[in-house]
């Protein structure tokens, strides 16, 4: 089990919020089926090759983000996970059952206050995505017409807007 200090969101159990030092196999995997089961949930404009392509790549992604924050139940379970560095947020993926309670904007705002994140990209399709960062206080500052891989997937380059 992940130790962590224990945090109670709104509408949900409670939850531990943690940093974890070493990035197992384990916890990898665990991970990567948290990534997959969201894209499948939220990435609509993503066809079934799409995800088994990205899938290759999320593993090492995630064991090489620099700095990794997971949220996980009472059990140790993934619930979420966000992943950032350079102050610029490089993933966050909620479990499906999870969505809407609180787990993501705890993620979020633990690593706006805790890791510096002030920049994300989110794919212009996931207008559910763009809908949440824009609710916890980002902009959109520019546009790509690929992802960094390259592919037709425009992405939105968001901010956070400076807060007074």
């Amino acid at each position: 089990m992940l130790k962590c200090g224990e945090i109670t969101p709104r509408k949900a159990r409670p939850m531990q919020i943690t940093m974890p030092h070493d990035r197992t196999d384990a916890l990898v995997d665990e991970l990567a089926g948290v990534w997959r089961a969201s894209v499948e949930a939220t990435h609509d404009f993503l066809g079934a090759q799409d995800i088994e392509r990205i899938a290759q790549y999320v593993p090492e992604a995630i064991r090489t983000v620099p700095s990794l924050v997971t949220a996980c139940d009472d059990d140790g379970r993934a619930l979420g996970f966000a992943g950032a560095g350079d102050g610029k947020l490089e993933m966050l993926f909620i479990e499906p059952a999870h969505r809407g309670k609180g787990v993501g904007a705890m993620l979020l705002d633990f690593a706006i206050r805790e890791l510096g994140v002030t920049h994300v990209d989110v794919n212009e399709q996931n207008t559910q995505a763009r809908g949440f960062y824009e609710h916890k206080g980002f902009e959109v500052i520019g546009r790509s017409e690929t992802d960094e891989q390259g592919e037709p997937f425009p992405i939105l380059h968001m901010r956070l807007k400076a807060r007074l």
